[in-house]
């Protein structure tokens, strides 16, 4: 024994375990006086979200909540919302944001899987979650209590399923002393389930440990700095929200809430409210950049918005840089709380030409600053690739951003963690200067005459064409290359090309292999986060009676 570990114990004093449930204590209790959230007619101060906060924590510990109990929330970004984020963890339960654009079956079984308690929802969802109450007591024999929203921001139709209504109970219950977190910050914080493309879906527990440090990271990747305005165009579902809900906490900023993903709805809160940050996939970043010049006048603040969620097309980084929009890229998943990595802006890029600037910016970078590893390695080997922007393989992560594990599934969870790193199923090259550029999903890789194309590749050059609003490239069954090349395309409003034209124009920028051999202009399935979802289409493809 060393000598340093003579009579130099963990105390009461010298050591706490991480949970981001500190951030609001510590707000409240410096910041009280500051506006916390602010949602249509309502305001809150981060005394009273404090207070709500414990209120929400009293009631539900009324109901037998407590830890390892799973609390699931269908809820828009909402002040309940966020209340959700500060109660749920100060009781060391478990937090399961459900996707508010999921049918009824798969919410039963997400809601069945995760051994769901408490079940918090919002009017507007009534039917769907009437129906997927329904199949949890028919098919799965569980049944659980209900609590329902009525924000004073929606006036449309829904009725209410249970016999708790939120501000309610809330009144009903005196707010817990302290929002205290666990006592073993490796404690799983939330569970948020995976798409399901192939087979059921997987959920993805998370810890204190990580959400505490992925949201130190957010600010620090941002430089953010304390009483931030964030506007919610990003569902808190969504990797709980990126682990926003507690950076903002931590800087004493304000949550200005958004029940709806349109234009309109977001320039109007950056004006009136002074928004200085958001987050969102590429489709919601193209809104902004397509919508119309007027519904942008009055907004004189520099505002910061990051991407994530796909990979952001150059046309899009560019034509925000032309509106005076700071925009920070960062790429990850659900498996490492949102995003664990960012292309860090040099100084010596402000001397570069806007189109290598925009080639700069459009990489997925280097690792967030309390994440251990990041690289590309052989998937198979686990070799490292050469840095020369050419060899291929798999971005792997390692370290406290990094999830627990996948819920019930050892396989899956042993799987993603072979040979000691997180296995993304991103493939990607290294620049010599370290940073990281996706090439595709390992899955969306065409191959064609035993060549290897990049969908991403092929979706840049369409996204350089004026016409084109959002675009996705997948795989079509050939008999002769074994797959080709198959672009979906929505066009802007207003505008107009033919496919003709698209490919001409994609032939100018690519090698001929790699040129799409048809284009489709159909609608683009997309999540609620403005992701593409790629599987459909590949199904689309894979239908089709015409083979060229």
């Amino acid at each position: 024994m060393s000598i340093y570990d003579q009579d130099l114990d963990k105390n009461a004093a010298n050591f706490v375990a991480l949970s981001p449930v500190s951030f609001v204590e510590r707000s409240a209790e410096i910041f009280g006086d500051l506006p916390s959230v602010v949602h249509g007619s309502r305001r809150y101060t981060w005394a009273q979200t404090r207070e709500r906060s414990a209120r929400l924590a009293a009631a539900l510990r009324a109901l037998g909540v407590g830890r390892g109990s799973t609390v699931s929330v269908m809820l828009p970004n909402t002040p309940e919302m966020v209340e959700a984020h500060y109660a749920v963890p100060a009781l060391n339960a478990v937090l399961n944001t459900l996707n508010t654009r999921l049918d009824a079956p798969l919410l039963a079984w997400q809601m069945n899987h995760c051994e769901a308690r408490v079940v918090i929802t919002d009017r507007e969802f009534a039917p769907v979650m009437a129906e997927a109450l329904r199949l949890l007591q028919a098919e799965h024999g569980r049944t659980v209590t209900v609590i329902d929203v009525d924000d004073s921001e929606y006036t449309g139709p829904g009725e209410r399923l249970g016999t708790l209504e939120y501000e309610s109970m809330l009144a009903a219950h005196e707010p817990l002393a302290r929002l205290e977190g666990p006592s073993d910050e490796w404690d799983a914080i939330a569970v948020s389930y995976t798409s399901g493309t192939t087979g059921d879906p997987k959920g993805v527990v998370t810890h204190h440990r990580g959400a505490y440090l992925n949201a130190v990271c957010n600010a620090a990747t941002w430089t953010m700095p304390h009483f931030p305005k964030y506007l919610w165009t990003l569902p808190m579902f969504h990797c709980n929200g990126w682990c926003f809900p507690w950076t903002v906490a931590m800087l004493g900023g304000t949550h200005v809430c958004l029940r709806r993903v349109e234009a309109k709805a977001i320039l109007d809160a950056m004006r009136e409210h002074g928004v200085d940050h958001y987050c969102a996939a590429p489709i919601v970043h193209n809104l902004l950049i397509h919508a119309p010049a007027q519904m942008r006048e009055g907004i004189t603040q520099k505002v910061r918005g990051m991407v994530a969620g796909a990979a952001p097309p150059a046309s899009m980084i560019e034509g925000m840089a032309q509106l005076g929009f700071d925009i920070t890229h960062v790429y990850g998943l659900t498996e490492v709380y949102g995003p664990a990595s960012v292309a860090v802006k040099r100084e010596s890029w402000a001397a570069e030409s806007l189109s290598e600037q925009t080639r700069l910016n459009g990489r997925q970078g280097v690792r967030y600053v309390l994440q251990e590893g990041m690289t590309v390695l052989d998937p198979d080997t686990m070799a490292t690739t050469p840095d020369d922007g050419e060899a291929m393989g798999e971005i792997m992560f390692r370290g406290n951003i990094v999830m627990k594990g996948y819920l019930k599934n050892p396989a899956s969870t042993q799987k993603a963690f072979v040979g000691g790193w997180f296995h993304t199923g991103d493939l990607a090259v290294i620049d010599r200067d370290r940073y990281v550029k996706i090439k595709d999903r390992s899955k969306d890789v065409i191959i064609s005459g035993g060549e290897n194309i990049s969908s991403i590749e092929v979706e840049d050059a369409l996204y350089r064409h004026p016409a084109v609003m959002a675009c996705a490239v997948v795989a079509r069954p050939h008999p002769k290359w074994g797959e080709t090349p198959l672009a979906y395309v929505e066009l802007k409003p207003e505008s107009r090309t033919t496919a003709d034209e698209l490919i001409a124009h994609c032939k100018g920028l690519l090698a001929g292999y790699k040129v799409p051999r048809e284009i489709r202009f159909e609608p683009i399935p997309k999540t609620s986060t403005g992701k593409i979802q790629k599987f459909q289409l590949r199904e689309r493809a894979k239908s089709s009676s015409a083979i060229e």
